[in-house]
């Protein structure tokens, strides 16, 4: 039986509907499939949907922050 849900899902689209070259969304970091028909997907898929997205939004942030991290081609690190 499913968890009845007191709020409806949001829709995780931010309006930047471009795709990177792996397919995903730009804005809202859903694949196509993901993306299509969303307000007719049973509840527990949107919920997984949203339960990937914010483990792609944490690797996303952590890749961005290793490459703030080091240093830039032809940039020296300070020592001083």
């Amino acid at each position: 039986m499913d968890q009845l849900e007191l709020f409806d899902l949001p829709n995780p689209c931010i309006g930047v509907c471009q795709s990177n070259s792996r397919g995903y969304c730009l804005g809202c970091l859903r694949s196509r499939d993901e993306r299509f028909n969303w307000h007719q997907k049973p509840v527990a898929e949107r919920a997984h949907i949203l339960k990937l997205l914010s483990q792609r939004r944490a690797r996303l942030n952590a890749k961005s922050k290793r490459d703030s991290d080091s240093p830039q081609a032809g940039e020296s690190l300070d020592l001083f």
